[in-house]
């Protein structure tokens, strides 16, 4: 008798990604699918046996509350009231009459094209895509469940809750103890809480839309019943437009060319480039708020400084510092080529010296004074797009090549951590590639020893780029963090980056092949931990220390190369 071969959970959570990732993949080429045919129930049924832990309790007859709220902050709002929802390209709907509307957590432009249908602008990548299809088959199980539990058997009728939730949201206006009604009729339907749901209402609720997150409900339950009585099904789509072009680089070569244009303009192609791919503040804060400020913050005390510039309620000090910067070689490049992505340049020969807070350590010519690139934050596989573009040379001409004098790359940014809490920092050695065999190990310019003493705890070891942060799950997580890969946390662009500079360095010899890299993360959740989750929401202030600790230590570097 040979041996019972059991698979583990980090087994069957493993080939639950693979088949996500495949199916994904076949939609894509096929050009659409419904979610109640073969292909969606597939989607599922992976997800449902992955049971992510940004999705909490979304194999449960409740509903996810927390993980509904994440989702719909990343997607548009009102597309839970669409039947038709079509991936697009970017294909000139901002030159239309139509309104973008953007989520406020993912930087993407969607168009409700008429009741039922929602466009949204595909401009990042499969990486994208794949963020889209996870949060739509979380929504499609979530109003799953609540077709389930409105519809009385195998009839067209419906439950008591449901006709009076019905009403409420036709209503023009509720009262107090009218909203406070629907809510208990929304909690029974929803089998949770009446005092959760009212939290979750009041977080949904806006001027404009007091009652949104009820019509939300009722328009997840609505499409679904509608689907199971009368055969109208949803559908997504992929535009033509989108499926030729996707893996052409046509925004991030669009991108890279305008960056290339302005550099050439200012004199700076032929300086030393320092890239940092950041937020659009930490750097120019870094550089000048503290001499800046010296009015506002006489103690002159940093991270207070910082607090108060992150601060949405401090506007007139962002522009004093903004103000400052430009007259001191800031020039800020706008995003227009659907990349999301916007350009600082910092230019260290116009910086006066009693205004920059950090100094050259030894006296050099202005042409050879570095150009700090600052780049806002890339999403997944757009990071190894855009990167890759930027690092080819640059053309004058038709035959005349330029190539870049590209001395360092710094990869700063959040990423979850497996040991530790909100705000400790994770100091790569090298990044796995989720699901592939590839690895990138690299000699960082960062290390542990550079953030002791700050109050933070400090990890180094091995990241990885994970296909999507919301299909991870505990078991796949803690079998990373326990076997010999040393993996202290995880996020999405590493091994996108990391491939980009590798293969300009070493095989297309178009940037110097010993570019320094620096990889630094703080920690925006524990997926390991219940209640920890990037669903369980922002970090507030917790974030700014970190921020400014690695973006300070990136900055000292540079200034003493």
């Amino acid at each position: 008798m040979g041996k019972t071969i059991t698979t583990t959970r980090a087994q069957e959570s493993t080939n639950a990604i693979e088949r996500l990732y495949i199916t994904m993949r076949h939609l894509f080429n096929r050009g659409f699918y419904k979610p109640t045919g073969v292909s969606g129930e597939s989607l599922k049924d992976a997800l449902l046996q992955l049971r992510p832990e940004i999705y909490g309790s979304l194999g449960e007859d409740k509903a996810e509350l927390n993980g509904l709220i994440y989702v719909l902050e990343r997607l548009p709002e009102g597309i839970e009231q669409c039947r038709f929802i079509n991936l697009t390209s970017d294909e000139g709907y901002g030159r239309s009459h139509f309104k973008p509307i953007i989520p406020p957590k993912r930087r993407r432009n969607c168009y409700r094209i008429d009741e039922e249908q929602m466009n949204v602008e595909i401009t990042r990548g499969r990486s994208d895509i794949y963020d889209i299809l996870t949060h739509l088959t979380f929504l499609f199980i979530e109003s799953e469940k609540i077709s389930k539990k409105v519809l009385i058997g195998d009839t067209d009728k419906t439950i008591r809750d449901w006709k009076k939730l019905e009403a409420f949201v036709k209503k023009e206006e509720l009262s107090q103890a009218d909203r406070e009604v629907a809510v208990i009729h929304t909690a029974n339907i929803l089998g949770r809480p009446f005092v959760e749901i009212m939290a979750v209402h009041e977080r949904f609720s806006t001027k404009e839309r007091p009652e949104r997150f009820l019509e939300i409900i009722y328009w997840l339950g609505k499409l679904a019943v509608e689907e199971e009585v009368t055969g109208e099904k949803r559908t997504i789509t992929f535009s033509a437009l989108l499926r030729e072009r996707l893996g052409h680089h046509i925004h991030g070569e669009r991108w890279a060319d305008t960056i290339k244009e302005t550099l050439r303009k200012n004199g700076l192609l032929k300086r030393p480039i320092h890239i940092i791919s950041a937020n659009m503040h930490s750097v120019m804060n870094s550089l000048f708020a503290k001499n800046a400020l010296k009015k506002e913050f006489p103690d002159n005390e940093s991270l207070k400084i910082y607090e108060s510039l992150s601060s949405s309620l401090n506007l007139e000090l962002r522009e004093k510092v903004i103000k400052v910067a430009k007259k001191n070689g800031m020039v800020a490049i706008n995003d227009f080529s659907g990349t999301n992505i916007d350009v600082q340049l910092f230019d260290t020969a116009k910086m006066e010296k009693e205004v920059c807070c950090y100094e050259l350590s030894k006296e050099i010519t202005d042409a050879e004074k570095p150009v700090i690139f600052v780049m806002d934050y890339a999403f997944g596989e757009q990071a190894y797009e855009t990167i890759d573009e930027l690092l080819k040379p640059y053309k004058e001409g038709k035959k005349k090549e330029v190539l870049l004098n590209v001395a360092s790359i710094s990869i700063m940014g959040k990423a979850g951590i497996l040991d530790g809490g909100k705000g400790d920092l994770m100091i790569p050695s090298a990044h796995i590639f989720e699901g592939t065999a590839d690895n990138y190990p690299f000699k960082n310019e960062l290390c542990a020893e550079d953030f002791k003493g700050h109050g933070l705890k400090v990890f180094e070891g091995t990241m990885v780029t994970v296909l999507g942060t919301s299909l991870q799950n505990k078991d796949i997580l803690k079998f990373f963090q326990q076997s010999t890969w040393n993996v202290i946390g995880l996020e999405m662009e590493g091994v996108h980056y990391q491939k980009a500079v590798q293969s300009a360095s070493r095989i297309r010899k178009s940037i110097r092949e010993d570019v320094k890299v620096r990889y630094a993360y703080y920690a925006s959740d524990n997926p390991l931990v219940t209640g920890s989750t990037l669903a369980s929401g922002g970090l507030g202030t917790t974030g700014v220390k970190p921020t400014y600790l690695i973006t300070d230590k990136i900055l000292t570097q540079i200034f003493n190369s």
